[in-house]
């Protein structure tokens, strides 16, 4: 046997495990609404409570910002590990200076709209991130609209136009802000008497922008985090992949 016959056959093998186990854990779920549960009218409560109106929102930075912070270091030790496991040595240096992927290979219509949809995109996903205790979003999902949107030089066939976007010595510092940001917000709490990670602010009005107390300043932080982080990941590989198809002689 071969070894693309193997692996096909371990791929098989472990799809239909895994289809089995997936049919047998779904025929063991209860019929909808069949087993009222109080959390979600708890969460509502709560959010309201601290003048939230995005209850996802309340759940993610309040009720649960703990978890959050897991998740927030989680990602922050990626961009990490990404940029000490390709890092560049000293010869690759000038091939990295010398990477010259320009319009001419993209398209014009193409080069055109991704030109046009970068600052609308990064609009947005600022909007995102600051709205995000008082409408759909939040710092997730803002940051991951804010790399995407500088990234759209890249597709427009732009990389010099995208290194000049994302100095990464600032986006090294801003990414390690994001971070202690989160941490620092919650260490707050404790110089007022409450328990790390307290939501100890004035929550305003429901609504407002200002309202939901802490709420907000944690879409903030963690969309600072985010954004720079998937913007240092990217960077990397970016970076080898046009390096290696260079060597290659490949256009990228």
């Amino acid at each position: 046997m071969t070894r693309f016959a193997a692996s096909r056959l371990l791929l098989a093998v472990g799809g239909v495990g895994t289809a089995v186990l997936l049919l047998l854990a779904l025929g063991g779920l209860p019929d909808l609404g069949a087993v009222p549960h109080p959390y979600a009218d708890r969460a509502v409560h709560a959010a309201l409570d601290h003048d939230t109106a995005n209850v996802v929102s309340s759940v993610t930075f309040d009720q649960r910002a703990f978890d959050t912070l897991g998740e927030e270091f989680v990602l922050f030790a990626a961009a990490v590990a990404a940029v000490l496991l390709l890092r560049r040595f000293h010869d690759e240096e000038q091939d990295a200076h010398d990477l010259d992927y320009g319009p001419r290979d993209v398209w014009g219509a193409a080069r055109l709209v991704g030109f046009a949809l970068l600052a609308p995109t990064v609009l947005v996903g600022l909007y995102v991130v600051t709205h995000g205790a008082i409408s759909p979003g939040g710092g997730f999902q803002g940051g991951a609209v804010l790399a995407t949107g500088l990234h759209l030089a890249y597709l427009a066939g732009d990389y010099r136009t995208l290194r000049r976007l994302r100095p990464l010595a600032v986006f090294d510092v801003a990414e390690a802000i994001g971070a202690a940001g989160f941490v620092l917000l919650g260490l707050s709490a404790l110089f007022v008497g409450d328990p790390f990670l307290t939501n100890w602010l004035p929550t305003g009005t429901l609504g407002d922008l200002a309202s939901a107390g802490t709420v907000g300043l944690f879409n903030v932080a963690v969309g600072m985090e985010v954004a720079t982080a998937l913007v240092l990941l990217l960077a990397k590989f970016l970076d080898q992949a046009l390096v290696v198809r260079r060597d290659g002689d490949e256009s990228p």
